[in-house]
């Protein structure tokens, strides 16, 4: 295993295939995820034509915030969701 990887698996939400889909986009480390952010990391995981669904965007701001993703307040889920149906509606447009 990866020194990258196993940091990655260390964190909440974060099993081996989400760590994987991370490595995919070039997420390595913690430090990575911070500085992409949970709404960019998913929009290139969905550019990627991985089908995630809204709980690997939950899932990812979780880790970021060390926190069980269903434990993320409601009002920030929207949020995130709204963020990445935002952004890929000014992704079709382009």
């Amino acid at each position: 295993m990866h020194p990258s990887q196993s940091e990655l698996l260390q964190l909440k939400n974060l099993g081996l295939a989400s760590v994987n889909i991370l490595h995919s986009i070039g997420i390595r480390t913690l430090e990575d995820l911070r500085r992409v952010g949970a709404v960019e990391a998913f929009i290139s995981i969905r550019g990627r034509g991985i089908n995630a669904s809204r709980v690997l965007l939950y899932a990812i701001q979780g880790a970021i915030l060390d926190t069980h993703w269903n434990d993320l307040d409601p009002d920030l889920k929207a949020r995130l969701v709204d963020e990445v149906e935002e952004l890929m509606a000014g992704k079709d447009d382009a």
